[in-house]
């Protein structure tokens, strides 16, 4: 018995990774849901959420910034902080929402406006591009999730009943917060829109509540406005100067747009309608455009009415570091006029949609980064799969929150850049977007509106640069690991499917009648002479005879920074003798992999191929292979087939001369 306790004790651990395996890659079934297939029918394409449901996940970023947004304003804009805040929301309401209204028409996968700027740019600079789009993206998403935290862990220690337990202990409770939001994506993604329509519900009420009782207070003492709208004209003088200083600050304002990205990303959760499709969804188009405009409403009109009385109620020193409304200015509001009870059941709630705000930005990034990284090749496969995603994602949050001590305002930089960043390109996506269609009058209000962004995003930069060395490092990060993983992955089967017409099966047809044998040959003036001097070569190369008989298989590469594709074969007979295959492909080793283990599957027979040695550096050749899917095409070709099939005695055999 003793004997056989290591084994079982093996076994037992065996069990034990197999199952932590199959746990972590169930994941894959989730995103499959909501990502079907081109072949998807109309009934795999409407299942998800309702768009309300959905609306409450982007909400608790989108409806959070409620308990910071007043605090700021009144920072940057002092007595105009009302008058900026209408500037916000007229840029909100008639800039940002058109643009993200058209970006979920364009883009209904949830892939944004990266999708729609993905199409100009072809080959590498596409990649690249894409990449550092998704690098602001990650900075944006990514952001809020440590900024949110770390902003609950402030509203927890500045608690009057709980700031001395607390106090100096805000890395500490970001960190478990940030932990605690990783944990309700690893349950289930079901569980986390649950949370978001509790916490939005709650956080809503209670902030009308606290809107109601301020407005009544302002309404008990009317001087308050009077005073206010004295002081106002004493120290700006007229309506435009007030307006013209209300432009300027405007870009210190603009977290209050941080939730159209995440509204576009989290898309394919919308519930759609039975007559939808994959290529054309309505129905989840129109419930994206109800969850944008609904959000866009609800906060527009909190941020109004908000920046009014805390500027009218809440001494100008008090907003100020260290003081006791700065970055609390409605908990502060909660506490002075409907008591400490009350007002700690606001901070409660203040707290946890904080803390839950990162759950919009993890969704995004979910729904994000997975469309495009495994497809480029520059991430592992288990990166399609929702959980290792999670613990990844939480681990860059934890570093994040440790190099910045869980400092709000010291990520505020970034976490604006992010949002302005991607906000312009949407704008000028669909600016593109509107002139390739013809639509003048929406080509040159997209335009307008591409100006203000662009123009609130450059001032942002100049004010804080930190946000944009905090972008670049997440973009260097995502550029040497994509190009590491992809690198790793150099040697992958990249084919999805091989198909070949009724020519090619005709020769497969033929030649497995005996030895299959193809010839490598990289295709230049395709005359006569080529197909007969490359003939004569490999023949005296390799000592066959004349009587074995051969096909020609040339690749032609078209986008080389592609990863994965179809194969498509055909069959052609040049100068009424010569058989050749035809392929077209990202890279000739991988298509010439793809196609002799195609033949050896549906032929029974191990195909042979034929290569002569290509003249130059090794290294520069590899170097070749991987930006351009060329190079020294024999080895490569070879390592494709060892990787692919591990039996030597079933792996195709590779000839070279």
């Amino acid at each position: 018995m003793a004997a056989s306790a290591p084994a079982d004790s093996s076994s037992g651990a065996t069990t034990a990774r197999s199952r932590l395996r199959a746990w972590l890659l169930e994941g894959l079934t989730d995103m499959a849901k909501h990502h079907p297939g081109p072949h998807a029918g109309p009934q795999s394409a409407h299942k998800g959420q309702r768009w309300w449901r959905v609306m409450c996940l982007t909400g608790v970023d989108y409806f959070s910034t409620l308990g910071y947004q007043p605090g700021i304003a009144a920072l940057a804009a002092g007595l105009l902080s009302p008058v900026a805040t209408i500037v916000l929301v007229i840029v909100t309401l008639a800039g940002a929402l058109p643009v993200y209204r058209r970006v979920a028409e364009e883009s209904p996968r949830g892939q944004g406006s990266i999708a729609m700027l993905e199409r100009l740019l072809s080959f590498w600079k596409g990649k690249l591009f894409v990449l550092t789009l998704l690098g602001f993206a990650a900075t944006d998403f990514l952001i809020t999730i440590t900024l949110s935290a770390a902003d609950a862990s402030t509203h927890l220690v500045e608690n009057p009943h709980l700031t001395g337990a607390l106090h100096g202990q805000e890395v500490i409770i970001t960190l478990i917060l940030v932990a605690l939001l990783g944990a309700v994506f690893l349950k289930g993604f079901l569980e986390a829109i649950g949370v978001a329509i509790v916490l939005v519900a709650l956080y809503l009420g209670l902030n009308v509540v606290v809107v109601v009782v301020a407005l009544w207070h302002v309404a008990q003492a009317p001087h308050v406005v009077t005073d206010w709208s004295q002081a106002l004209t004493t120290e700006h003088g007229n309506v435009l100067a007030m307006v013209g200083v209300a432009l300027l600050v405007f870009p210190k304002l603009a977290l209050g747009l941080s939730g159209f990205e995440t509204g576009v990303a989290v898309m394919p959760h919308i519930e759609g309608e039975s007559d939808d499709t994959e290529e054309r969804p309505t129905g989840r188009i129109r419930g994206a455009r109800k969850l944008l405009t609904t959000a866009a409403v609800i906060m527009s009109v909190f941020l109004i009415i908000t920046s009014f009385v805390t500027t009218l109620l809440i001494p100008a020193d008090d907003f100020k570091p260290g003081g006791q409304a700065n970055g609390r200015a409605l908990a502060f509001l909660a506490h002075e006029y409907l008591g400490s009870a009350f007002g700690t059941v606001y901070d409660v709630s203040t707290i946890a949609i904080l803390w839950f705000a990162g759950a919009s930005a993890m969704a995004g990034l979910l729904n994000l980064m997975p469309q495009y990284l495994p497809r480029y090749g520059m991430a592992p496969h288990w990166a399609r799969a929702v959980r290792p995603m999670v613990l990844v994602f939480t681990l860059v949050a934890f570093l994040v929150t440790w190099l910045f001590n869980a400092d709000v305002d010291a990520q505020g930089g970034a976490y604006a850049t992010g949002v302005l960043v991607l906000i312009s390109s949407a704008a000028i996506a669909v600016t593109i977007a509107a002139h390739r269609a013809g639509q003048r009058g929406w080509t040159i209000g997209f335009a307008a509106i591409s100006a203000v962004f662009l123009y609130t995003t450059v001032v942002n930069v100049i004010e804080r640069p930190d946000g944009v060395k905090i972008g670049a490092c997440f973009i260097a990060g995502i550029i040497l690991l994509s190009f590491l993983s992809r690198l790793a992955r150099a040697f992958e089967l990249r084919v999805t499917s091989v198909a070949l017409d009724d020519m090619a099966q005709r020769f497969i047809r033929d030649t497995a009648q005996r030895t299959i044998r193809f010839i490598a040959n990289e295709p230049d003036q395709r005359d006569v002479a080529e197909y007969r001097d490359k003939l004569q070569q490999i023949r005296s190369d390799n000592d066959l005879s004349s009587a074995d008989d051969c096909v020609f298989v040339e690749v032609t590469v078209g986008d080389p920074s592609e990863f994965e594709s179809e194969l498509r074969v055909r069959g052609e007979v040049l100068h009424g003798r010569y058989r050749v295959l035809c392929l077209d492909s990202s890279t000739i080793s991988n298509a010439l992999a793809a196609l002799l283990l195609h033949v050896r599957d549906t032929t029974g027979q191990r195909p042979h191929i034929y290569f002569e040695w290509t003249e130059g550096n090794p290294f520069a050749q590899f170097l070749r292979f991987f930006l351009f899917g060329q190079g020294e095409v024999a080895p490569v070709t070879r390592e494709v087939l060892r990787e692919a099939e591990p039996d030597r005695a079933r792996r195709p055999r590779v000839h070279v001369g």
